[in-house]
């Protein structure tokens, strides 16, 4: 099996790329043990803090945020990074060649439950200039890289810089990346859906339409039994579409009118959409392509629809349809 180092090697991935993705990946490692000691360690439950998200802190993530962040303080490759946990950029180097968007922990509140959770990243080019805010408002079509890590029963490392995405296993023997699947490929139809039900009263019609059609079946217009997965994590809800085939989505809501969408443009929709796009499936919010959006700031939230081409295209054709006379549930 090829190491990480020897596969990006493999694919011509420049020096500084390169070295920027070990930095994550051995980040990773250190973080998966902190995962794994749970309890042992004292790493479970809640700080009394709120991110700028305005969502309480819990330890792990106040931890993980801080491993990476003092990780690619320490990368000459880093410009600067932005966070989930962090309320504004953080410049690191003059010099460096990237920006690294991310959410060090995606899916931290079922850490206490001892489910799935991991760590998503995505890799721009650092523009030249003073860096600012505005210099991370790149569109996703720019990303270098993006990947994420499932911290499960093995931890695995799912990885793209435009040549479809790979996986690699963590070996806990010698504590390096494996490559265990070399191209990670999505079907373009599927039998399963993954969407939080506890919503369904506050989606658009559209939406509330589609899912009432999968719920139907066999006897229903689509024909066909679906069956429903969901993690709560999208790490793992993605990660079981590239696996082998779905869609996740996570669509507009008006449960809170100020706040219409859930999941994060730049460390969460994006380097998921260009892993999802470069194993052959697709990402929407419904009415636009998500690597295509222009960021208007980095803790930007945006309504997701991604996963198997046929399943996301035919999710799309009821967003196409009027609705104006029909009654709103």
């Amino acid at each position: 099996m090829q190491t990480l180092a020897q596969n990006l090697t493999s694919q011509g991935v420049n020096a500084s790329l390169t070295q920027l993705i070990h930095t994550l990946a051995n980040t990773s490692k250190e973080i998966s043990h902190a995962v794994r000691h749970g309890a042992l360690a004292g790493v479970l439950g809640a700080t009394e803090q709120e991110n700028v998200q305005g969502e309480t802190q819990k330890k792990l993530d106040v931890i993980t945020n801080d491993m990476l962040k003092d990780a690619l303080k320490g990368d000459d490759t880093v410009r600067g990074l932005a966070s989930e946990e962090e309320d504004h950029i953080v410049e690191v180097g003059e010099k460096g060649d990237y920006l690294v968007c991310f959410d060090p922990l995606d899916g931290s509140s079922n850490i206490d439950i001892n489910s799935l959770v991991g760590t998503i990243f995505s890799v721009l080019p650092a523009p030249e200039g003073e860096l600012s805010e505005s210099s991370f408002l790149q569109a996703g079509r720019k990303q270098v890289a993006a990947g994420y890590v499932l911290y499960g029963p093995s931890t695995m490392l799912a990885l793209t810089t435009g040549q479809g995405v790979q996986l690699f296993t963590l070996n806990p023997e010698t504590n390096e990346y494996l490559l265990t699947t070399e191209a990670m490929n999505i079907s373009k139809d599927t039998g399963e859906f993954a969407i939080n039900m506890s919503n369904q009263r506050f989606w658009e019609a559209p939406m509330q339409t589609y899912i009432s059609d999968l719920l139907l079946g066999s006897i229903g217009p689509r024909e066909k039994a679906f069956n429903m997965r969901w993690i709560a994590a999208m790490v793992g809800d993605v990660h079981r579409v590239l696996s082998r085939g779905g869609i996740f989505t996570y669509p507009t809501d008006n449960k809170n009118p100020q706040k219409p969408y859930k999941l994060r443009l730049m460390y969460e929709a994006n380097p998921m959409s260009f892993l999802v796009e470069q194993a052959g499936g697709k990402a929407s919010t419904g009415y636009e392509t998500i690597m295509d959006i222009q960021p208007e700031e980095i803790h930007q939230r945006v309504a997701v629809i991604l996963g198997s081409a046929n399943e996301v295209d035919a999710c799309l054709s009821y967003h196409e349809l009027d609705y104006s006379e029909e009654p709103q549930l």
